[in-house]
């Protein structure tokens, strides 16, 4: 599982506070609507819908200074979106104010709503951070409710909701901004510890991520050396046996001959799983695919024609359809041929005697889609999830055919995947089988 970065979960966390806010900005405007002319309260409607439209301007020039920020980056510069989400948090703290002068001040029940904020920067920012906007939240509404008091601005009293006003009801006053400072400083205290602990196990995750990939690495490395060894040794073997086989077999009696070419066979089919083992952690621990521009219906009609003469043998219909808009794609041609040809032997492998295997190819949007289909033995429902891992057999298989690596399908979807392509599997036991491949057919940067 990749983890984003810390400058890509802030940026989306400061695009969460811009969705946020078109939200809010439909409240406001919303909400004064329905309380001046439903609900029949005092309201400065020529105000607060100002500060609706300018919500909406402010909200325009966050977004557009973001994507400023972070067009054509990976990663988005730190620093850049962690000074972006201050400033929306403390323009926030600062609009949120003037909204609630304008409707009603300290009677104003959503002056809780303050409390929101206060999650949002203990989630986005660090501690100190996040105690600087609360002090900064505190400092705003205390100022609000301390010149509205002693009546250096005007009060709006919310008429039609509160009997008499209260800015001047001095116990009132007290114990509502005591309840809200002390509100406010306990649920930046309580989301900011539980903020700080996500991040460390976060960070814990990421550590222990590091080095699970590294000792994967230590044992592709050592597979490689070892199957590599193994893989020589193999060779020797199999070129004497070959000479034996070849020149020798024939002055032997028939359990000798049977013995050199039984012991032949098995080399081979130890030195082929060999390869496919090394192949497979090979493409593991090479992070780099050479890659270009090549025809890809040249390379299915060349995998056809090499595939033609096994499937003849068992009457097998091969069935080839290539739309006319598929031709090149950026790829390695070598890896791409084999992982067809690979899913084409393996159809015919498992297909009976006159069965059909069908090769398709056609344009969907941005990608090639690739369905190899046959009517053969199927892959039981139950292990459908299973066999793209490395040397898992289907049980039915096994019984078709008792060698087998298991490594071809693993092969198949480290290219495809390798191409920043996707593979899957459809398929009924004693019905059929589909698998299905997509190919950008443009240039991927994950490679």
């Amino acid at each position: 599982m990749e983890l984003n970065s810390q400058s890509t979960r802030l940026a989306k966390g400061a695009c969460w506070m811009i969705r946020l806010r078109w939200l809010a900005i439909v409240v406001v405007v919303a909400g004064t609507y329905f309380s001046s002319n439903v609900l029949g309260i005092s309201m400065q409607d020529f105000a607060l819908y100002g500060i609706g439209v300018l919500l909406a301007i402010y909200n325009t020039t966050i977004l557009l200074l973001l994507k400023h920020f972070t067009r054509g980056q990976i990663e988005p510069p730190t620093q850049a979106v962690k000074r972006i989400i201050n400033f929306q948090m403390s323009t926030d703290l600062l609009i949120l104010t003037v909204l609630l002068h304008y409707s009603g001040g300290i009677e104003n029940p959503f002056v809780f709503y303050f409390i929101f904020h206060m999650i949002i920067a203990s989630i986005l920012l660090s501690v100190r951070e996040s105690y600087l906007q609360v002090t900064f939240a505190v400092s705003l509404f205390g100022l609000l409710v301390l010149l509205e008091y002693i009546q250096l601005i005007p009060h709006h009293c919310l008429h039609g909701f509160v009997v008499h006003c209260l800015h001047r009801d001095g116990l009132y006053v007290f114990g509502t901004f005591f309840v809200f400072v002390t509100a406010l400083y306990l649920v930046v205290y309580m989301a900011s510890y539980v903020a700080v602990r996500l991040r460390r196990a976060e960070q814990a995750y990421k550590e222990a991520n590091v080095q699970l990939q590294e000792k994967d690495r230590v044992k592709d490395e050592y597979v490689l050396r070892v199957t590599h060894d193994i893989k020589g040794h193999l060779a020797a073997i199999q070129g004497c046996l070959g000479v034996v086989v070849n020149k020798i077999v024939g002055s032997l009696n028939e359990e000798q001959s049977d013995l050199i070419n039984r012991a032949h066979n098995r080399t081979r089919k130890v030195t082929y799983f060999i390869k496919a083992l090394l192949r497979l952690t090979q493409m593991r621990l090479s992070n780099n695919l050479e890659m270009d521009s090549f025809s890809l219906k040249n390379t299915i009609c060349d995998v056809v024609t090499a595939v033609e003469t096994k499937a003849q043998s068992k009457s097998i219909a091969l069935n080839c359809s290539i739309g006319p808009s598929v031709n090149e794609i950026f790829g390695n041609q070598l890896s791409i041929e084999e992982a067809i040809t690979n899913l084409l032997f393996n159809a015919i492998k498992y297909t009976p005697i006159n069965g059909t295997v069908e090769i398709n190819a056609r344009e969907q949007s941005n990608c090639v889609l690739v369905e190899i289909v046959d009517t053969g033995i199927g892959i039981p429902q139950g292990e459908l999830s299973k066999v793209f891992d490395e040397f898992y057999r289907a049980t039915n298989a096994k019984e078709v055919e008792k060698d087998g690596t298991g490594l071809g399908l693993s092969i198949v979807k480290q290219i495809i995947e390798r191409h920043n392509g996707k593979i899957s599997v459809d398929s009924q036991e004693g019905i059929g089988t589909k698998f299905c491949f997509t190919l950008p057919k443009t240039s991927c940067s994950k490679v």
